[in-house]
């Protein structure tokens, strides 16, 4: 029991940020909790610091709303800590999407579906398209236009007031996961992924290789939402530079043989050149 709590840490602690997250929300609005209120866009953290997503207030900027100084404050917050700290980690330790999409890819795994679909038929870049048409949409249509159909701000919503259209969508993501694309949603689709993966590549937060004592099992390659930022597993001592990567720490949990390791960026490289 405790090697199993040992190898699914990060998993645990997801769940529990993920869970958490969602419970302050439902008790600011049941209950008037004033530690978390708002909802994923926008929020005010003890009734006083601003928290907003950088990707909606960019759709409404382009949408050609007035930005409110909170709101845009609160958009500088959180940019700021994903782009230094977290990394794309919003979409593995925030989004309630992920523990839908985990569930489903969970399912392919243990009854082999990824063995049957051995080529993906769809490219991650998807994602920066809808992105990129998300903006076009809000500038012509003058609203936020992924926000008025983000699967994640349906469910989000729907947990909070009552799920509604959020069934529907959180039906439609797992078995589109599940029978169509592994990693379907979150890894080629979902714009917000799109959007934190450009401003993660600069995190100082990484996943770090260790070439030398890597066996090649590729359990880590199996278990990882974007598989193809370990590109380096069995060659080089490196660590995971791409912004894609969720640091979602899966990788480093399967992985029996010590190989990987959460580091801060550039940092092994200095302690491996002074040694």
């Amino acid at each position: 029991m405790i090697n199993l709590i040992k190898k699914s840490k990060f998993l645990i602690a997801r769940r529990v940020t993920q869970v958490t997250i969602m419970f302050l929300y439902i008790a600011a609005n049941i209950w008037g909790f004033k530690f978390l209120m708002g909802n994923l866009s926008s929020s005010k953290l003890l009734d006083t610091v601003p928290l907003s997503d950088p990707y909606a207030v960019l759709q409404m900027f382009v949408a050609g709303a007035v930005i409110a100084s909170d709101v845009l404050i609160g958009a500088i917050i959180i940019f700021i800590f994903y782009m230094f700290i977290g990394g794309r980690a919003f979409c593995s330790w925030v989004c309630p999407v992920n523990m839908i999409t985990d569930l489903s890819n969970y399912i392919r795994r243990k009854f082999g579906f990824n063995k049957i679909q051995k080529r993906q038929p769809a490219t991650r870049n998807i994602r920066y398209y809808v992105l990129i048409l998300s903006l076009f949409i809000s500038f012509f249509m003058g609203y936020a236009a992924f926000e008025f159909v983000s699967p994640v701000s349906m469910i989000h919503r729907g947990l909070i007031f009552g799920l509604g259209f959020g069934w529907a969508a959180m039906v439609i993501i797992f078995l589109f996961d599940l029978f169509v694309l592994k990693n379907g949603w979150c890894g080629h689709i979902c714009p917000i992924g799109g959007f934190y993966s450009l401003i993660g590549k600069f995190s100082l937060i990484r996943v770090h290789h260790n070439h030398e004592n890597c066996t090649a099992c590729m359990k880590c390659k199996e278990v990882c939402p974007e598989s193809q930022v370990l590109f380096m597993v069995t060659k080089d001592s490196i660590p995971v530079t791409s912004g894609e990567c969720t640091n979602c720490g899966r990788c480093i949990e399967v992985c029996d043989d010590e190989a990987l390791n959460f580091s801060i960026k550039n940092l092994k490289r200095k302690q491996n050149e002074v040694n």
